[in-house]
Formats: structure tokens, C-alpha cells, sequence
């Protein structure tokens, strides 16, 4: 009688662990539909913020997250919003790859609209999907938009100017 006791609890514990592990997964990501990236942009108005843009299937993503990760262990207050154009149906896979990283503060986001010119579109009109893609906000709203991997010296020089104008 006892191991059958303990062969329940262990079949509850278990059943617990996977049902929060699907949950965090799915909380890990918001629906990216229409009207998302302008409540992105709009939530932080007078702030500099970046918008990364990514997939699974980027090799140079996976090294910009890598840059991320070194620029927000250093820079705690770095306000960056990833934004994953894999599907929903991916959530578990996104959550792991993103576990990878120590991007804990970053917003992330999962493209959720099978139209995905349309949410492109609304990114920015002359972007045709080209990954990784990256967006600098500063603080006025001024707007330089990257396609491409990354230069650490670069991006820390961006925000050492932004953090300067503050």
C-alpha cells in the first residue's frame, strides 16, 4: 500500500511539473497581431528601448541573442523587446531557446497571424523579412533599423549615447 501511495504522489508530482512547465511556456511570449508593435512602441514613449526580431531557424539570432545577453548582464536597465516570427505552435521550443540566454527582463513576443506580410508591413514597410532585424528606438523616437548580425562595440556605443541624452 505504501509504494502504491508513493507512486501517485510521484504521478501528481510529475503531473504538476509538466502542467507549469507548459504554462511558463506559454507565458513566455505575447501574441504578436495587428496593432501589436505600435502598443510596443507606444508603451515607451520617451524611452530608448530596442526590438529585436528573430526566428529558430536564424543561425545570426541565436549570436545576437548571445551580444543581448552580455549587454543586459552589463546594462541591467536595458529595455529590450524580442519579437520571434516562428508560429505558436513553437511556444516550447521559443521558451527553451530563449532559457539559453540571461534575457529574463526582455518582453518577448511570438508572431500569432498567419498573414505574416501584414504584420511585417506594420514593422516597417520596407522590411521583406531578412532576419535578424533590429530596431533602436532613443529617447525623441528617432528610429534606426538594422537587418543583420550585430557589433557588440557598436550596440554599446548606441546605448552609452542614448543613456548620455537622458
Amino acid at each position: 500500500m505504501k509504494s502504491g501511495g508513493t507512486i501517485v504522489r510521484c504521478l501528481l508530482g510529475l503531473l504538476l511539473c509538466l502542467s507549469s512547465t507548459c504554462s511558463s511556456a506559454a507565458q513566455i511570449a505575447k501574441h504578436f497581431v495587428r496593432g501589436s508593435y505600435q502598443e510596443i512602441v507606444s508603451a515607451r514613449a520617451g524611452k530608448p528601448f530596442i526590438i529585436s526580431l528573430w526566428s529558430l531557424d536564424c543561425t545570426y539570432c541565436h549570436d545576437d541573442m548571445v551580444l543581448f545577453g552580455k549587454l543586459s548582464k552589463k546594462y541591467p536597465d536595458l529595455d529590450l523587446v524580442l519579437i520571434s516570427t516562428d508560429t505558436p505552435e513553437q511556444i516550447k521550443e521559443i521558451a527553451r531557446r530563449l532559457q539559453k540566454y540571461p534575457l529574463k527582463k526582455a518582453e518577448s513576443w511570438i508572431f500569432a497571424d498567419s498573414f505574416v506580410e501584414r504584420l511585417r508591413y506594420e514593422v516597417d514597410a520596407q522590411w521583406y523579412g531578412e532576419l535578424p532585424r533590429t530596431y533602436f528606438y532613443d529617447a525623441q523616437g528617432h528610429v534606426l533599423g538594422l537587418s543583420g548580425k550585430l557589433d557588440y562595440a557598436k550596440i554599446e556605443q548606441w546605448i552609452r549615447g542614448v543613456k548620455k541624452n537622458e
